[in-house]
């Protein structure tokens, strides 16, 4: 074709392709064992495959209502009071979502306006920085404390002012593998009791957590929650994160903004799926016992490095580990991980790119959402280095 000479002037000029796609890119080029991705290398129930199934050869295969079809938003309000005493409106204030990403692009086109402020702790999930700067908003950093990734929030109150818009947490994190406690949740709820403030609660992981914790979600804090979007992501909790399927939970004035955009966004998603996921949801063990699941995942993962070179960080929640190679090399750690795919054919993150400024802690993030074997192999690989 020939070259469009007019000139493009992009909205997002500092990015090109996610560093998620770049690991996994080059996983692939150099076959190597792929714990970069947050993606699960082994299947999903064969249950939830044959409701899909199921209603596809029902004839669910046409447009499902726009905020989702009402027996699986039911669905979730019950899930939602069982395990967090919060109580949502299927009608008007849970909308099904193609995924969490879309969910909170959706919560931050429907709310920022330019010139807002939206506070982001770093390091940062990075889809929420793009979002809010393609809308014309604009991000506000609080670095987490640096060794357990924790939130100072005498460092929030400093930023909040008149501009600011919007708190986007997320817990449990990606990429450390911290958590955020209920008296951390109390903390913003005072902090922010007297203004306008939103909050954007990325809880994707919150069937994820160890060692006896557990999920501190907004929709425990029903102040806290009459202010906040809580996305959620069926990807995370039944291994299918191909299907991009999420959900959003708001109060109705909110929920009512989300939906306007929401409407024109992708309008309405995978109608088979959420037939499934309406029955599925049902079994309550399939989410509950996922803790338990993950984290013999992490204990295999962990006890397989111990005496390597590595400094294995605490992950409390979400399926990563943060592993520190400061014994080993002053690369910098996309540096190091681009070797260590190449040369030793296991592939990670650098935690670097979850900053929005130089920072390089001579960590980097591998994913144990998978098989015993695949993390054997991995882990033994790493023992030589």
């Amino acid at each position: 074709m020939p070259n469009f000479s007019a000139s493009i002037h992009s909205k997002l000029p500092k990015v090109g392709n996610t560093i998620f796609s770049t690991m996994s890119s080059l996983a692939r080029k150099e076959n190597a064992i792929n714990l970069s991705q947050g993606f699960p290398d082994f299947n999903c129930s064969p249950e939830l495959i044959e409701l899909v199934h199921q209603a596809m050869k029902a004839g669910h295969n046409q447009y499902a209502p726009m905020a989702g079809l009402i027996e699986l938003r039911e669905k979730i309000a019950e899930k939602t009071n069982f395990l967090y005493s919060g109580d949502y409106d299927p009608e008007s204030e849970i909308t099904i979502t193609a995924g969490a990403t879309q969910a909170i692009f959706t919560a931050i086109a429907a709310t920022v306006n330019e010139g807002d402020e939206v506070i982001i702790f770093t390091p940062a999930y990075d889809c929420y920085e793009p979002a809010i700067e393609l809308v014309g908003g604009k991000p506000v950093y609080v670095q987490l404390s640096e060794n357990e990734y924790r939130v100072n929030w005498e460092e929030v109150k400093k930023v909040i002012n008149q501009r600011t818009k919007m708190i986007i947490i997320n817990t449990p994190h990606n990429p450390t593998g911290s958590i955020l406690s209920g008296q951390d949740l109390q903390k913003l709820d005072k902090l922010i009791s007297n203004s306008d403030i939103l909050v954007l609660s990325d809880e994707v992981y919150e069937h994820i957590l160890f060692d006896g914790y557990e999920h501190q979600s907004v929709a425990r804090f029903p102040s806290l929650a009459n202010r906040s979007f809580i996305i959620s992501s069926f990807g995370k909790t039944y291994h299918t994160t191909g299907w991009k399927m999420g959900y959003c939970l708001a109060p109705k004035q909110l929920m009512k903004e989300f939906r306007k955009t929401h409407q024109y966004n992708v309008f309405s998603v995978n109608t088979p799926i959420q037939v499934a996921m309406a029955s599925y949801l049902e079994k309550k063990e399939a989410y509950l016992e996922l803790g338990a699941f993950y984290q013999y995942k992490r204990d295999r993962f962990r006890e397989n490095l111990k005496g390597s070179r590595f400094t294995l960080k605490p992950t409390a929640g979400s399926y990563f580990q943060l592993l520190g190679y400061e014994n080993i090399s002053e690369e910098s750690d996309l540096t190091f991980a681009q070797r260590l795919t190449i040369e030793k054919k296991v592939a990670s993150i650098p935690t670097s790119v979850f900053y929005n400024r130089p920072i390089d802690h001579k960590v980097l993030r591998f994913c144990f959402a998978k098989s015993d074997e695949t993390l054997d192999r991995a882990a033994e690989i790493l023992q030589t280095i």
